[in-house]
């Protein structure tokens, strides 16, 4: 009989009745190990290599559609001018002639741009030359791009097909 206050100590069990269990086995510690964070460094370093190079050149080129968007609309409110006026602006007038009436125009139903006009995307002034040195019989309306210099691959204008 066993006394009241004693505990029971548990029933010895033997080895057999644990066929799974590994003997000497240390606990499971929870984490990743230096070569699994090593391997995920690598993967990372991969698709950035991979992925970076692909948008570095999109602004630049955002830029540029943007810049052929704006003369694509200056040409429309220029062809407006032209049909109400009988010509384009001159050089002189410029632009500005899209909002403003010149003093010698006398059937200007504009203004022919809502919100005035626009610098290009790099924040410059558009071109506009009339008579143009490029369109014998239009206009040369253009911007010199990024760098703000003639040539470089970087400019827009309205002559050229891209």
């Amino acid at each position: 009989m066993s006394h009241p206050t004693r505990r029971n100590p548990p029933p010895r069990r033997c080895a057999a009745a644990r066929p799974f269990a590994r003997p000497f086995a240390r606990p499971s510690a929870s984490g990743f190990t230096l070569i699994e964070l090593l391997l995920v460094l690598v993967i990372l370093a991969v698709l950035a290599a991979v992925v970076v190079p692909k948008f570095t050149g999109r602004s630049e080129q955002a830029r540029k559609a943007a810049a052929r968007t704006d003369i694509a609309m200056l040409e429309t409110a220029l062809d407006a001018f032209e049909v109400d006026a009988g010509r384009y602006p001159t050089t002189e007038e410029g632009l500005a002639a899209l909002v403003q009436p010149p003093a010698s125009v006398k059937a200007w139903q504009g203004p022919y741009i809502k919100r005035g006009v626009p610098n290009d995307p790099w924040g410059n002034p558009y071109n506009y030359r009339f008579p143009g040195q490029m369109n014998v019989n239009g206009y040369d309306l253009y911007t010199f791009g990024a760098d703000g210099n003639e040539g470089g691959g970087d400019d827009v204008d309205n002559w050229t097909q891209s």
